[in-house]
């Protein structure tokens, strides 16, 4: 099946369940101080939350990689968004910390395999000189979940409960399980052998690529985890001011996400790392010019545009590379990227702790971008939709 537009139903289905996920990954944090109180545990403690879901997201990603790439797409999307769906009513109902604790580690499992099976089988509904773009709008369910879902989830739970929210997300969850059962197509067929899933991932290019997930999230978190402090005590945004110009760099994650599906349909040789570079130079002018909010609204803007125009191109090129194992790189893909979320806020965190200052963390993360950026630069190149084509 390859639908003639990317506005098809089957791919829509597909957005809603990545806002879904997305929605309930990035919740919590504008939760935490409600959910400690009510459950009467300390703030560290909630905030193991957030630790704890990233962790289960690189865990589950290789167990349930094998196991998915053995079953038909939609067989494996339906399970994973039931799973997804049920966890999220399991945290609005957790009678205590432990139990919200066990249900946050379900829903990432469901995680790690949902974007992987997601992302692929969009590729494969999608014409082959679109495929790119088709993984983009997927991953755009996750950049708009941050932009609209987690604000307003947090303001729901404000404003009610903290249960009520995630109510609300296994609610919507469901919708995107009903949407995924009416509107997926059978195909893909199951792949054979869990030693064949992993054969693939082996190769020196898939390897590096994976190796750049990471290093591109620890670059992004080691900074967007302190991000509030800084907007406040360096930009001298109020915590108000702060929430509305976080729309703008939610807003930069869609667009560049969505740019950097066009940059890999067209076979752009050194995307990455030029995305990565314009993320470096976004640090370095907010580092030495940060105090103008004009300016750093739109340096808010674009780091946004540019930490996201690296995930299509990334994605499509562990599929090209991988082969048979393309099901697993592309769920591997994501426990890189939560990796690197979890490794580049504890970096931040020893960076601070070491009173380098909070002026100075920008630096940190162009240093951390141009490692990156070096790194990325010697990838393999994008096929040309002409070469996809070819080889189809």
């Amino acid at each position: 099946m390859h639908p003639s537009t990317l506005l098809s139903l089957p791919l829509l289905a597909l957005a809603l369940g990545g806002f879904v996920v997305g929605s309930s990954e990035f919740i919590i944090m504008g939760l935490l101080p409600e959910v400690a109180a009510d459950l009467g545990v300390s703030l560290s403690d909630a905030g193991l939350l957030v630790s704890a879901y990233a962790m289960g997201v690189v865990i589950g990603a290789p167990l349930l990689g094998p196991l998915l790439g053995r079953l038909p797409r939609k067989q494996a999307l339906f399970w994973l968004m039931g799973t997804y769906a049920l966890g999220n009513l399991g945290c609005a109902l957790a009678p205590d910390y432990h139990w919200l604790l066990a249900m946050r580690m379900l829903t990432a499992f469901s995680h790690a395999g949902f974007f992987g099976c997601a992302t692929l089988l969009a590729a494969e509904l999608a014409p082959v000189h679109r495929r790119a773009s088709a993984m983009a709008l997927v991953l755009s369910g996750l950049t708009i979940a941050n932009v609209l879902g987690v604000p307003l989830g947090a303001w729901l739970g404000q404003a009610t409960s903290w249960r009520v929210t995630f109510a609300v997300v296994a609610v919507i969850g469901l919708l995107a399980l009903l949407a995924q059962a009416l509107w997926l197509p059978k195909v893909a067929p199951p792949m054979h052998g869990a030693q064949g899933a992993w054969s693939g991932i082996l190769r020196k290019p898939v390897l590096h690529a994976l190796a750049v997930c990471s290093l591109t999230s620890v670059a992004l978190f080691s900074v967007f985890t302190y991000v509030a402090p800084l907007l406040r005590d360096i930009s001298g945004f109020s915590p108000s001011q702060s929430n509305g110009a976080l729309l703008l760099f939610g807003l930069g994650l869609t667009l560049g996400n969505l740019l950097g599906g066009r940059l890999a349909d067209r076979g752009v040789r050194h995307a990455i790392p030029l995305a990565l570079f314009s993320g470096l130079l976004c640090m370095l002018v907010y580092y030495a010019f940060g105090t103008s909010q004009l300016l750093t609204l739109a340096l808010l803007f674009a780091w946004g545009v540019a930490s996201f125009a690296v995930s299509s191109p990334l994605q499509l090129l562990l599929v090209e590379q991988a082969g048979e194992s393309a099901s697993l790189a592309a769920t591997l893909s994501h426990a890189a990227f939560n990796l690197g979320n979890a490794s580049g806020a504890f970096l931040g965190g020893l960076w601070l702790s070491a009173n380098y200052g909070l002026p100075q963390l920008p630096l940190f993360g162009a240093a951390l971008l141009a490692v990156a950026a070096l790194v990325a630069w010697p990838l393999p190149h994008l096929r040309t939709a002409r070469e996809r084509f070819e080889q189809h």
